[in-house]
């Protein structure tokens, strides 16, 4: 059973999530201090995390900053705040997905579902090493490492270069990252999929590797090497 950690100072609301949530055999959690969220996240220690924005005390962003510096458990946001700039923001700090309040129900089961089984799937399939442009990649710790360094990756970040890595030298569509990624590109905005890249290139920066993800305008990315 999945364990879900529902940041939401709507009681009304976080009710209706979780008994929806808990008849698709999930085990949901809420906060009992919003002062205290990072602590009761360590003691909880979640497979994912949904969050609002507006919060008490802190706000949303605060506790994704908080929580990314200490996991990469996915994070799916939960607003009623529409301006792009707040999915931006997410997304930079981290989140997996960003949905838009109000919501259907059967839109946010299906975004939970698709990254439970990307994430963790993943993580049991990607036990491998990869080679690329110099630098070692291990799939399973989301590490990328060279003479220059080592980032951890994002699950987001790390799942995008292996696709694009899988197919090096060679266009990967925005649609058949977005499928990889998300399932149903019906639910996703296209934004999302260029906030999780240009995230995935800074980190890349990092250690001399962010100018081989190439963005080809009108047609998607390439992950470059060369013979």
């Amino acid at each position: 059973m999945f364990k879900i950690f529902l940041i939401e100072d709507d009681s009304t609301l976080f009710n209706e999530i979780r008994d929806r949530l808990e008849q698709w055999s999930y085990d949901v959690y809420g906060v009992t201090d919003f002062g205290q969220v990072l602590q009761e996240f360590t003691a909880i220690k979640p497979d994912l995390v949904i969050i609002d924005i507006q919060l008490p005390k802190f706000d949303g962003f605060h506790w994704c900053r908080m929580i990314r510096s200490h996991s990469n458990v996915p994070i799916i946001f939960l607003s009623s705040r529409d301006h792009p700039t707040d999915m931006v923001m997410s997304m930079q700090l981290g989140a997996d997905d960003f949905i838009q309040k109000p919501f259907h129900f059967d839109v946010l089961i299906a975004k939970i579902q698709a990254t439970l089984r990307r994430v963790y799937n993943y993580n049991t399939e990607t036990l491998d090493i990869k080679s690329w442009c110099g630098a070692t990649i291990e799939y399973a710790k989301n590490v990328v490492s060279n003479e220059n360094g080592t980032i951890e990756l994002t699950k987001n970040e790390m799942f995008i270069l292996k696709i694009l890595i899988e197919r090096k030298n060679n266009i990967v569509s925005r649609s058949d990252l977005i499928k990889s990624l998300w399932d149903d590109e019906r639910f996703v905005s296209d934004n999302t999929l260029t906030v999780n890249v240009n995230r995935l290139r800074k980190s890349l920066e990092k250690i001399g590797l962010g100018q081989f993800i190439e963005t080809k305008v009108g047609q998607g990315y390439m992950a470059k090497e060369e013979d």
